[in-house]
């Protein structure tokens, strides 16, 4: 009876020290998954430059200004330009692609946006912050209508080693601050695919919206 007590322990205590072990295990392949996704390589600046610019207008690539990151994943400025488009790489930190290119005028807005951001600011106090700067006219707004393009595309459809992307997605946006669904004629939500839509009308933010019907 003794012996069997015993042997009950030192079952006990093997199978503790195993359940320990997994558990340790488990945790490791976690953190090296994590360091794993930290660690995902940049492409080169030439490569993000390429993609960045398919979201900008063809006869304005050439001297489009292009933002991007660097190998420490810092946002950085990859090409300076001379015109009035400026481009903004994917962030490889993020899911999927999605890169874009907006009118120049825009840019103290964009710029406000990821100073805030970088702050630490969710999406409202953004909103807010941005949109009271600009009704004291601390922040500077576009004086006219002002574009801006997003493509995207899944992960698997974009290679960072050759910047082929396939089965993208392009989305336009036409900013015109304080405009509303009676100073555009427009509709305050999206009606039909393609069609044009107000977001935001009424504030420093408010644009025009058109989403093209995706291809199936």
């Amino acid at each position: 009876m003794l012996m069997m007590v015993r042997n009950s322990g030192w079952v006990s205590g093997l199978w503790l020290h195993f359940q320990n072990k997994i558990a340790m295990k488990k945790i490791l392949i976690l953190l090296l998954m994590a360091v794993g996704a930290q660690a995902q390589p940049s492409p080169s600046a030439e490569i993000q430059i390429k993609v960045a610019l398919l979201a900008c207008p063809e006869e304005s690539r050439d001297h489009a200004m292009v933002y991007g990151y660097s190998p420490k994943g810092e946002f950085i400025v990859l090409r300076t330009g001379t015109n009035e488009m400026v481009c903004i790489a994917d962030d490889p930190a993020s899911p999927g692609l999605s890169v874009s290119c907006y009118h120049k005028s825009l840019e103290p807005f964009m710029e406000r946006g990821r100073v805030l951001k970088k702050q630490g600011k969710n999406y409202q106090e953004i909103f807010d912050i941005r949109e009271q700067e600009a009704k004291s006219g601390k922040l500077i707004l576009p004086k006219q209508p002002a574009s801006l393009v997003v493509l995207s595309a899944a992960a698997e459809d974009y290679s960072i080693t050759t910047g082929e992307v396939r089965n993208s997605y392009s989305r336009s946006v036409v900013y015109i601050p304080f405009a509303t669904a009676e100073s555009t004629g427009l509709p305050s939500k999206p009606t039909t695919p393609g069609m044009p839509w107000i977001m935001n009308p009424g504030t420093a933010r408010a644009h025009i919206m058109i989403d093209p019907p995706r291809k199936n």
